[in-house]
């Protein structure tokens, strides 16, 4: 037993521990930042969209089901994952900058909320140039619900979508629920359907305002789709 007093081999077989462990820990860093642990996203319905119970955030809150956001124009919808988030508020941003060319099309901006946590909601409507309405059943951010949870701050795209907010000039707080991932949807009106469905896959995926407008631009008039039915 003598290579139990060799300090050598102690040594050999400490590094061999280290560099097993810096192995694994290199590995699980690659598939962290694949696709392959992501929560899988199921794509949304008209009618399960349309079903949706909506509420609005004035003095006298109205229950309404979602439909009649899109029912006569269609409409662009952003489903904000935390409305104290920065990169929420960057993604509102973004859409609210094509909402003149949104009215030109008649085509309202709205957004969903999944809580009401103090003046969360006032201080996200600077960002946002649309109404907002609050989905108590969270049933926007489905039919699937996904999370990304402590996974994402491992990820080089979430730190990429970080650092470019920030250089962006916005900022924000922790305040309220935002592992739940949220999305943007663009409708069109009557039944005509989903247009665009953009799922956020981690932090900070914005959807790109381009394909939001091409999406918008392909919304006919109710009369349209009526006749089209």
């Amino acid at each position: 037993m003598s290579f139990l007093q060799d300090p050598s081999f102690f040594t050999m077989g400490m590094w061999s521990i280290g560099a097993g462990a810096l192995g694994a820990a290199a590995l699980a860093l690659l598939l962290a930042n694949t696709d392959v642990f992501l929560s899988k996203s199921q794509k949304a319905t008209l009618e399960y969209l349309e079903d949706i119970d909506l509420k609005t955030l004035g003095k006298e809150p109205r229950t309404f089901k979602a439909k009649e956001l899109w029912e006569k124009n269609g409409a662009v919808i952003m489903a904000v994952r935390r409305p104290g988030c920065f990169l929420c508020r960057e993604e509102a941003a973004d859409l609210s900058s094509l909402k003149p060319k949104l009215d030109e099309l008649g085509v309202p901006l709205y957004a969903v909320v999944k809580e009401q946590i103090r003046t969360e909601v006032q201080d996200f409507q600077p960002y946002f140039k649309g109404e907002i309405f609050l989905d108590e059943k969270k049933r926007f951010y489905g039919p699937q619900r996904r999370k990304m949870m402590f996974m994402g701050f491992v990820r080089l795209g979430v730190w990429y979508n970080f650092f470019r907010a920030r250089n962006g000039g916005f900022s924000g707080n922790l305040e309220g629920e935002g592992f739940i991932l949220g999305g943007v949807f663009v409708v069109g009106s009557g039944k005509q359907g989903i247009l665009l469905e953009h799922r956020e896959k981690e932090f900070g995926d914005k959807v790109n305002p381009v394909s939001v407008l091409e999406a918008a631009r392909k919304i006919q008039p109710q009369t349209s789709a009526a006749k089209s039915n």
